[in-house]
């Protein structure tokens, strides 16, 4: 009788490991689906180079703001920008080469380099912060991606996806919610969280074109959770991707030089 328990029981405690191994091989096989669709969303905003012309429109309860600026990209480690509009700031450049980042302020003729702690200030007075501006973190390496859910946004059937950092991630935000598209891998919706996982950004992306080789959102609208009648939106006016740029453009030399 004891012999057949124990046969019993072995035959639990097999079933019961099945069943775990079976679960944590699911989650393994969903949190690499859900960094492959973080993946594919990146590839498309960024490419592997991108060139532009952008319109920023910095809105507050008492005022409005526009500025427009240049701006060129290669991968996640390097990113130039131009400031072509106010006249009062046109001329400012803005670099970023891997961790680091400088800003040329021609009128002065100084160049700054941006300290890490620094990051989290806001970029030219808008709702966006310097990192956002630059992508300091990569959302695909720097964060665990898991699906938590599926729904509709705007008439598209998305993934929503939860960005949580690596524990010796150096970044921004504690937490990040995506809404993707299962067509087109589109990025719709962000939701940036502080480390307290309390709501600090939305982001809204909207304005759905063809610019050349993919179908993509060209408008953006960062919306602050907590300051009412303050928002930045902002819109690509031209973008071409994969141009040919060398890592040598993205040089101190020529924050000077690039008009």
């Amino acid at each position: 009788m004891l012999n057949h328990q124990n046969k019993r029981f072995s035959l639990l405690l097999l079933i019961c490991a099945l069943v775990w191994n079976v679960n944590v091989n699911a989650q393994k096989s969903y949190d690499i689906v859900a960094r492959d669709i973080i993946d594919h969303a990146n590839e498309l905003m960024r490419g592997n180079t991108s060139v532009s012309e952008m319109e920023m429109i910095i809105t507050r309860p008492k005022w409005n703001r526009t500025l427009r600026f240049k701006s060129w990209s290669k991968g996640i480690d390097y990113s130039l920008i131009y400031v072509t509009y106010p006249a009062k700031e046109k001329g400012q450049v803005f670099l970023k080469r891997q961790k680091d980042m400088w800003n040329y302020m021609p009128d002065i003729e100084k160049m700054i380099k941006i300290p890490p702690s620094m990051m989290m200030q806001s970029w030219m007075g808008s709702d966006l912060t310097n990192d956002d501006l630059v992508k300091g973190a990569s959302i695909v390496e720097d964060y665990q991606h898991i699906i938590i859910k599926e729904e509709e946004m705007d008439g598209y059937d998305c993934w929503v996806i939860e960005l949580i950092p690596n524990e010796d991630a150096v970044v921004v935000w504690g937490k990040i919610i995506c809404w993707v598209t299962k067509e087109g891998y589109m990025t719709l919706r962000n939701e940036y969280y502080d480390e307290d996982e309390y709501l600090v950004n939305i982001e809204r992306l909207s304005k759905i074109k063809n610019v050349g080789d993919r179908l993509m959102p060209t408008f953006f609208e960062i919306v602050p959770s907590e300051k009412e009648g303050q928002k930045t939106t902002m819109e690509f006016t031209e973008i071409k991707f994969n141009a040919p740029l060398n890592d040598s453009f993205f040089s101190i030399q020529n924050m000077k030089r690039i008009r």
